[in-house]
């Protein structure tokens, strides 16, 4: 998962307990704006880690109900180190809402780039599937197998990841990024490209806090179950209740708190 380019040489000084300074060498997560074209169109610029770009523009195009259909692209390439190109495939036109405008986008916040209070709530369906259940045991796994994923975080601590599980616990896709929004784009754009959609059996996991972008990401998805190992938003709960979404936050073992259909998460093995 590792990319060449996601980590950059830095130097500090450091105040000891004793008073004292030191000077080291520390790494650092890059941080680079990515142009994201469609054509000659600029759509967006995301401040982004460099790494695993294509997946994070398909994952942007899926998240913001822009590309549904991984039949409607034809390619993504590279034009330079920080700006890609999504040529759509022969007779796809898209018709893009004046409320579809995207500015900047930073590192700590995908919505943040949005001009207008319409263009935060895309329309996704709600989650359709009642049967896909996963045990305590297995979820209290996750986190350990998404932490030994994250080799960039282990070197610089300052840096997200998005893990894409199956109901067994089997980690699918990990992905790092120092932007939360990012790192779940381009788990969910490596899906995407290549034809894994829906992950209506699927979960979830974020490093960080589950806010509404997240959780909405997700359905795009069709995940079913999000779970975090920090809290959820306000607006991230009434979200996934309303969308038919599991939600699990402070997943840090051996506990964990349910705030959204909890019948997806087995408690009790008799019940089964």
């Amino acid at each position: 998962m590792k990319d060449a380019h996601s980590i950059g040489p830095g130097k500090i000084i450091r105040r000891k307990d004793d008073g004292s300074l030191e000077y080291l060498r520390d790494e650092l997560t890059i941080e680079e704006p990515l142009e994201i074209r469609i054509g000659s169109k600029t759509l967006a610029t995301t401040m982004r880690t460099p790494g695993h770009d294509e997946e994070l523009a398909a994952g942007f195009l899926i998240s913001e109900a822009i590309i549904r259909a991984r039949d409607k692209i034809a390619r993504i390439s590279a034009d330079g180190d920080n700006r890609l190109i999504v040529d759509l495939a022969d007779g796809v036109k898209l018709k893009l809402n004046s409320t579809k405008r995207f500015g900047t986008i930073s590192s700590s916040c995908g919505l943040c780039g949005k001009t207008s209070i319409d263009a935060i709530r895309q329309n996704f369906p709600a989650i359709e599937s009642a049967n896909v259940r996963i045990d305590i045991e297995t979820l209290l796994s996750l986190p350990e197998k998404l932490r030994q994923a994250q080799s960039d975080f282990a070197r610089t601590g300052g840096i997200h990841a998005a893990g894409i599980f199956d109901v067994n616990g089997e980690l699918k896709i990990a992905r790092e990024d120092i932007g939360r929004h990012n790192a779940v784009d381009k788990a969910i754009g490596r899906a995407f490209l290549d034809g894994r959609l829906p992950l209506n059996r699927h979960l979830l996991l974020v490093s960080g806090r589950a806010s509404f972008e997240i959780v909405q990401k997700a359905l795009a998805a069709s995940i079913p179950i999000v779970a975090a190992v920090s809290a959820p938003s306000s607006l991230a709960v009434d979200f996934t209740r309303e969308n038919n979404q599991t939600l699990i936050g402070f997943l840090r073992p051996p506990s964990f708190n349910i705030y959204s259909h909890i019948e997806r998460v087995v408690l009790d093995r008799k019940s089964t």
